[in-house]
């Protein structure tokens, strides 16, 4: 009686293989988008620190918000980034808008509003947007 050795894996074992990569392939997928889509959205969420601090700044030593008349004036509250870029509106209001074009489909055009509140003294900021996909929103930020 001869010995047989194996000679390397049947066509079956090789499709089996296949199979289960694609189906991890497409479960990771769609996670790996929403993952790359929340950190896009991120950035216009740290874009509004410095615009957040010179605001409540400016609103303590003055007691209102900066205008067109005020110094600085309120278009000098800006910031661009890679994703997004962030301007001051009128009553303190910031918005981080996501550009059109090189951003997650999700993303493209959205709108994140910061909104401040002062309660004794002391700066709260509200954050809304109106994105369909609830899982790429930054945490904090509620649907409008």
């Amino acid at each position: 009686m001869t010995k047989q050795n194996q000679q390397g894996f049947t066509l079956i074992e090789l499709m089996i293989v296949v199979a289960i990569i694609g189906i991890l392939a497409a479960v990771a997928l769609p996670a790996y988008q929403d993952y790359t889509a929340r950190a896009q959205a991120s950035e216009a969420v740290s874009l509004t620190a410095g615009i957040k601090t010179g605001v409540a700044e400016f609103y303590q030593s003055e007691g209102g918000y900066p205008t067109a008349s005020t110094t600085p004036a309120l278009s000098t509250y800006a910031a661009t980034g890679t994703y997004s870029s962030v301007e001051l509106k009128a009553d303190g209001v910031i918005e981080a808008t996501m550009n059109s074009t090189g951003v997650s489909s999700d993303l493209q055009g959205a709108v994140f509003t910061f909104t401040p509140s002062v309660t004794g003294g002391t700066f709260k900021w509200s954050c809304t947007h109106k994105l369909t996909n609830e899982a790429i929103a930054p945490k904090g930020c509620t649907k409008s």
